[in-house]
């Protein structure tokens, strides 16, 4: 039987709820197309990181309420209606100050040795868009798009969204169509260009999102942190470098009770149950 865990995330601008070892994060603006506020990007920020820790989690899917994934930053909050502490602080001090923002929100994703799933219900756009590439696997419903939008409202872009995101998921060439464009891209053509994985039916969407993270978080734990060490560092070394750090990795892996486990499961033609260790 199924229970779920109520996970308390201190806005009810993001929900959390920790469902058969899925940590299913919502973002919850559905009125403002679940755009970043001052209450739910730090809350974000925090689940990421505790669901990243939380040995209770062995995936995270990120999704959004209603009709939309992420409509990125509050555009209207860059006008008139600006913070007004933002605009006395330096410019240095507004640079240091989205860089650590960054590294807490997309860097914190990247960095989850866990699988992460974005399931996008619609548009996910700007800094919506980094926040979801930055997930390991992204599934769309048939009506989501995405757009950078950055160029826009001009301005070039943030959260990662050019050099970790879009350039190694779809090219540099696609990437800067993209940028220079903002236009919107429909889910058929994002799965045509590999910016998502997969499309799905609107209505099956969190279902369909919800097998494919359980059946990772069920998955060997130990095994799946080194793989997203090896692809990480596929695009970060040279081949020599990454093929030996594999060859670590994988004799490490021969050692662990989780092998031991899928050899014997292999051999008796049932299903592997995987504890982590």
């Amino acid at each position: 039987m199924t229970t779920d865990t109520t996970v308390d995330t201190g806005t009810s601008e993001l929900l959390c709820v920790i469902r058969d070892r899925v940590a299913v994060i919502t973002l919850n603006r559905p009125e403002a197309r679940n755009s970043l506020s001052d209450s739910l990007t730090p809350a974000l920020r925090t689940m990421i990181r505790t669901c990243g820790e939380s040995p209770d989690v062995g995936a995270l899917l990120i999704t959004g309420a209603g009709e939309a994934f992420c409509a990125g930053g509050n555009v209207k909050g860059m006008g008139a209606h600006r913070d007004p502490k933002k605009l006395e602080m330096s410019l240095e001090d507004r640079v240091a100050d989205l860089q650590e923002r960054q590294r807490l929100l997309t860097g914190a994703l990247v960095s989850v040795r866990k699988p992460t799933i974005a399931a996008l219900p619609g548009p996910a756009v700007g800094a919506g868009l980094a926040i979801a590439m930055a997930c390991d696997i992204r599934i769309a419903a048939q009506s989501a798009f995405v757009a950078t939008g950055y160029a826009r409202i001009a301005l070039s872009g943030d959260y990662g969204i050019a050099w970790l995101l879009l350039t190694r998921l779809v090219g540099t060439a696609r990437a800067r169509e993209l940028m220079f464009t903002g236009d919107r891209v429909d889910a058929a053509r994002c799965e045509a260009i590999g910016l998502v994985n997969r499309v799905v039916p609107d209505d099956k969407l969190q279902a369909e999102a919800f097998v494919l993270a359980k059946s990772l978080a069920e998955g060997p734990r130990l095994a799946l942190r080194y793989m997203k060490d090896n692809l990480d560092e596929a695009i970060q070394f040279d081949f020599e470098t990454a093929r030996d750090h594999e060859a670590e990795r994988l004799i490490r892996l021969t050692t662990t009770a989780d092998h031991k486990e899928a050899v014997q499961a292999f051999i008796e033609k049932r299903k592997a149950v995987f504890t982590g260790k």
